[in-house]
């Protein structure tokens, strides 16, 4: 039924589900609290958050007293971040006159403008050093962590686009990636090793109503011991072989009438179905309500079969959000229940959504937290990732949300530990010998 005035919570009012609990929040640091709070990676006891001005530490030991540690100052966006070891890689998309903390806005028509990674020393985590900058083409959007222990490197899957003839370091068609190198032992000797083409021919730029035609990608998630990646590519969602890191290969490529924007994706544990995000409007619209209905700005569940994308449903959250809303599928997590594909997910103001796609053709919310429409008038979550027992999402305003889920069919997942979690970076979680359960070591 379509939304009443009465079924939207008021200004700011928290809502959920029963079996849903607010745990805490944790406001902003000051000194970044007037831009916005963007993606989240963990290790350890800590919470690496990004945010259009900086990144954020928090210490999270005990979910229920989270904390910040400290805040670093560094403007530009998007600031997605993924952390290994000491090492913390941030991406920025938005040209700069310099690569430097202290740098400034400086249109990408400038040639000496800079855009792309910043890699920080985070050993000590109330006092991070900035210790490399690598440039990418048309800079970094988002990157991906592809981990390659046994010979001692992180890679970084650089997504990028929008080129323009008048950028002289983002010219067309840009159907590619950047793939950076970091040798763990040497950080400083980070550099682009390949700039593989995703699309060859070209990608999707006919079909109607695309938010823009595919040049490059916005988001990939690997699945390193699988050997294995899906691409969000704008108009086209992709699967890549990339058991060589440096050479990631397409194997499937699929497009769908109803999507606007590919945005992100996520594997179930299996590795046998992708669940792709559709961000219609950007972002900036309130695409969830009746007019724009269950099929756009949502998400949609693809079974993998001999390699190919197999379409099987869309899932959108069932709670109508006000007009004044901005609302749309976004950035979530594999909630590790054995035996189920369960993941929670942001929709900016339509909060966290927490649903069961373990029948790919019939997928359903179990629970929920949201609040009512923004008193800044635009917001709500960026990323709701699921960690050691607690759910984490990132609010644009109002900080770090720290929320929990009791839940028959969630409560197992509450033995799973991991030591690490950057979220584009997926692993299997498995049974241990003996008993129990953990992560897959993302390192294999």
């Amino acid at each position: 039924m379509p939304a009443q005035a009465a079924d939207i919570p008021g200004t700011d009012q928290i809502v959920m589900s029963p079996n849903v609990q607010h745990v805490t929040n944790v406001p902003k640091p000051a000194s970044i609290a007037a831009t916005i709070n963007t993606d989240i990676a963990f290790q350890g006891d800590y919470a690496y958050v990004g945010n259009y001005g900086g990144f954020s530490i928090y210490d999270i030991k005990n979910p229920k007293k989270a904390s910040v540690v400290s805040s670093v100052v560094c403007p530009g966006s998007q600031m997605d971040v993924s952390v290994y070891g000491n090492l913390l890689f941030a991406s920025v998309d938005s040209s700069r006159n310099n690569d430097s903390c202290s740098s400034t806005p400086q249109p990408a028509s400038v040639k000496e403008s800079w855009e792309g990674i910043r890699i920080f020393d985070v050993s000590d985590k109330a006092n991070p050093k900035y210790i490399k900058s690598v440039e990418t083409d048309c800079g970094s959007h988002t990157h991906t962590l592809v981990p390659d222990k046994r010979h001692g490197n992180v890679y970084l899957y650089v997504s990028s686009y929008s080129p323009s003839a008048a950028f002289p370091d983002c010219q067309p068609p840009h159907d590619k990636i950047s793939i950076v190198k970091v040798p763990l032992w040497n950080p400083t000797a980070a550099s682009v090793v390949a700039t593989p083409v995703v699309f060859p021919d070209g990608g999707n730029e006919t079909q109607p109503n695309l938010l823009l035609k595919t040049s490059g990608c916005h988001d990939i998630t690997v699945y390193a011991e699988k050997g294995i990646a899906a691409g969000a590519c704008m108009g086209d969602g992709v699967l890549f072989d990339i058991r060589n890191p440096e050479a990631p290969r397409v194997t499937a490529r699929v497009t769908d009438p109803n999507f606007a924007f590919w945005h992100s994706a996520t594997f179930n544990n299996e590795g046998t179905k992708v669940v792709f995000t559709d961000e219609l409007g950007g972002g900036g619209e309130a695409t969830c309500n009746e007019a724009t209905g269950p099929t756009h700005g949502a998400d949609a569940i693809f079974d993998i079969v001999r390699g190919q994308l197999v379409f099987k449903n869309y899932y959108k959250i069932p709670r109508y959000q006000a007009d004044s809303e901005n609302c749309v599928a976004h950035n979530g997590s594999l909630i590790p229940v054995k035996g189920r594909d369960i993941m929670v997910q942001a929709w900016y103001q339509g909060g966290a959504s927490i649903w069961d796609f373990t029948d790919s053709a019939h997928p359903r919310e179990i629970g929920y937290f949201e609040r009512g429409p923004a008193s800044e008038g635009f917001g709500g979550f960026w990323s709701a990732y699921y960690y050691n027992g607690y759910i984490y999402a990132s609010d644009f305003n109002k900080g770090l949300d720290v929320i929990k889920i009791n839940d028959r069919l969630t409560d197992s997942a509450k033995k799973v530990k991991v030591d690490r979690l950057n979220t584009q970076t997926q692993a299997s979680y498995r049974e241990r010998w003996g008993g129990g359960w953990f992560w897959g070591d993302e390192d294999e």
